[in-house]
């Protein structure tokens, strides 16, 4: 496949709506999970962030896999189970900047106390999974559900 047309299998339009509305419903399993963790049981930012964006990245990883690449990859057992590891694997990045960004934020010493809560605390939570949303698409497009591959030729 040509360089153009990689880039068009990136570019779409519709897949990238679909990919961004899928991550909404992961920043929200992301923000929910990581805030209970936060202030219900009192776990480090960045703890709490790593466990919060995965069940995001489980969340997502079914909703990519029935909807937004639903016409990529082959079906069975095997070669879902290998684009998950692929989805997981190819997420570290993205986990990594989130991760790294909630830990620059924390060691800022501003305090943004409402109703007993720093709220400087959960600043950096949406700023750290929109930096990783590009970052994400193209490792998922590309690595897990291979969108750059010619039909035909496996994706597996």
């Amino acid at each position: 496949m040509t360089a153009a047309a990689r880039l068009r299998a990136l570019a779409s339009g519709v897949r990238f709506g679909k990919f961004a509305s899928v991550g909404a419903v992961g920043a929200v399993f992301d923000l929910t999970v990581t805030t209970a963790l936060i202030v219900g049981l009192d776990v480090l930012p960045e703890v709490a962030k790593l466990v919060g964006a995965e069940v995001a990245i489980l969340v997502m990883f079914v909703i990519n896999e029935r909807w937004t690449f639903a016409d990529e990859g082959l079906p069975g057992i095997r070669p879902t189970l290998r684009r998950l590891l692929t989805s997981n694997l190819v997420r570290s990045a993205g986990l990594a900047v989130q991760f790294l960004t909630v830990r620059a934020f924390r060691q800022v010493p501003i305090t943004l106390e409402v109703g007993g809560i720093d709220l400087w605390t959960f600043v950096p939570l949406p700023i750290a999974i929109g930096l990783s949303v590009l970052l994400n698409y193209v490792m998922e497009s590309l690595f897990t559900w291979r969108v750059d591959r010619e039909p035909g030729h496996g994706t597996e």
